[in-house]
């Protein structure tokens, strides 16, 4: 994986919402903030440290990116280009694999807990134009 680094300088974009790319990182060195927009308010979601991993879900799915990632400070990557590759590179790093399942749960449960908020506001909404 020696030859899969990459750079990116303070403040640089990473990845940016809406692009059209399937590399997913690993942080090797410094910090990465995510972030969402809907082109009027930017909210920041995660700052990822060495050892965390962005960028799965178009790597998996070949979707557009959903989010942006920005350099914070400088900061060191290693890049997997497809899904053969990660499937190799979980092979030799079974500690990492492990890592990303939970992670990946993780992440689901916190997804699962967001939908489940606004399903049930929706609902409350409804409820109040029906009475």
């Amino acid at each position: 994986m020696a030859k899969s680094i990459i750079y990116f300088q303070n403040g640089e974009r990473i990845i940016e919402a809406g692009k059209v790319e399937t590399r997913m990182y690993i942080i090797l060195e410094g910090e990465v903030q995510i972030s969402l927009s809907d082109k009027i308010d930017k909210i920041n979601v995660a700052l990822l440290k060495k050892g965390d991993f962005f960028g799965e879900i178009s790597l998996f799915n070949k979707t557009p990116r959903s989010a942006t990632a920005t350099a914070i400070g400088n900061v060191k990557l290693a890049f997997i280009d497809n899904a053969e590759q990660l499937r190799l590179f979980l092979i030799k790093n079974p500690v990492f694999a492990a890592k990303m399942v939970t992670t990946l749960a993780q992440r689901l449960a916190k997804t699962d807990e967001i939908l489940v908020g606004k399903v049930s506001e929706l609902n409350r909404l409804k409820i109040t134009r029906d009475v």
